[in-house]
């Protein structure tokens, strides 16, 4: 899809999230090019042209600015960063505190400020809700409240109840009765995404700049009674070790479990987006042809736009009758971007 040059200057008047990767702007004043969500201020309209790729803007003789940095992974973790995911993944009981990341050589306010902008939590409750995470798991396999709380490196049992209802707004006794939604966000080719999943599979995908993601997971948390707390889930590992095959070529059909609460119309409709082949597309009426209700085309589309599990359940293989791009919630651009890597990698 071929963008206009009037969405692509109102996008980058708006700083339009949606649009990274999409296009880059070459500021002809300054001889710089930016992304579209670029901070600085904005050229006249003539003073700007836009490029698809940042290649094309350097070999037009443009420099990446040095303030939305447009040659750098959108979504990038930094070293430092996964040293301290990978060390609270191995012993999410411990707490690191300014001395030790200072003796990993790791700055702390980089550390704040990473976690605040990315995650939109401080590194504090980050590292408090792997310990709540663990402890639930801890108390639902049989093991005491009193041993659970010293375990996860609280010094009394008062200090743990409170943190424990300030996460979850039960008590640990009333635990049993807890639905826990494990989140997680990380970096792909596209951006960041956020993952949740349930016991039973992988709950919601999505991009992590998606419109309205708060009000879903909070829709989340009312429909399963549950709580989201950041911690490890088996299916979650699952979840990011595959999304990179999928995004490297080297994975076209997914091996998840999946937790898809909905009606039974909604879940024919998911099962059949899963089942369109890779680097293949369809229409909402082929959809509906394939689940013998051809006159249900708005109601295909309307369960397709429900789907919560995005590139899993591949909702952007979906097209206009007429071969259009129709609406998806990570981005048109994102979803032409899907349609035409799937294409080429479907012959590899």
């Amino acid at each position: 899809m071929k963008l206009k040059f009037e969405e692509m200057y109102n996008a980058l008047l708006n700083k339009d999230s949606s649009y990274e990767g999409s296009f880059f702007a070459g500021i002809k004043t300054t001889g710089i090019f930016c992304r579209p969500t670029c901070t600085a201020r904005k050229p006249k309209k003539e003073n700007v042209e836009f490029f698809h790729t940042s290649k094309e803007a350097v070999l037009h003789g443009y420099r990446p600015c040095k303030v939305c940095h447009p040659l750098e992974h959108l979504g990038f973790t930094p070293e430092y960063i996964k040293i301290i995911l990978k060390k609270l993944e191995k012993n999410p009981d411990e707490k690191l505190k300014d001395s030790d990341l200072n003796e990993l050589n790791i700055e702390p306010n980089k550390v704040r400020r990473w976690f605040k902008k990315n995650l939109d939590i401080t590194f504090h409750e980050y590292q408090r809700m792997l310990k709540i995470n663990s402890a639930l798991h801890q108390i639902s396999g049989g093991e005491k409240i009193i041993d659970s709380a010293f375990d996860s490196g609280y010094n009394s049992l008062s200090g743990f109840s409170h943190a424990f209802k300030n996460a979850t707004g039960s008590t640990p006794s009333d635990s049993a009765e807890i639905n826990i939604i494990n989140i997680m966000r990380f970096t792909t080719l596209l951006g960041p995404m956020t993952a949740c999943a349930t016991e039973k599979g992988i709950y919601l995908l999505e991009f992590s700049d998606r419109k309205n993601l708060n009000d879903e997971l909070e829709y989340l948390k009312k429909t399963l009674h549950a709580k989201i707390i950041f911690g490890q889930n088996q299916y979650l590992d699952m979840l990011k070790e595959q999304i990179a095959e999928y995004f490297s070529g080297t994975r076209k059909i997914f091996d998840l479990p999946l937790h898809t609460p909905g009606t039974d119309f909604q879940n024919l409709v998911w099962k059949k987006l899963i089942d369109i082949p890779y680097g293949e597309h369809r229409s909402y009426k082929d959809q509906a042809l394939a689940i013998n209700k051809p006159k249900a085309v708005r109601a295909v589309g309307k369960a397709n736009g429900s789907n919560r599990i995005a590139i899993i359940i591949p909702c952007h293989r979906i097209i206009g009758e007429s071969g259009k791009l129709t609406g998806y919630a990570g981005g048109l651009w994102r979803k032409q971007w899907l349609l035409d890597f799937e294409r080429k990698n479907s012959s590899l």
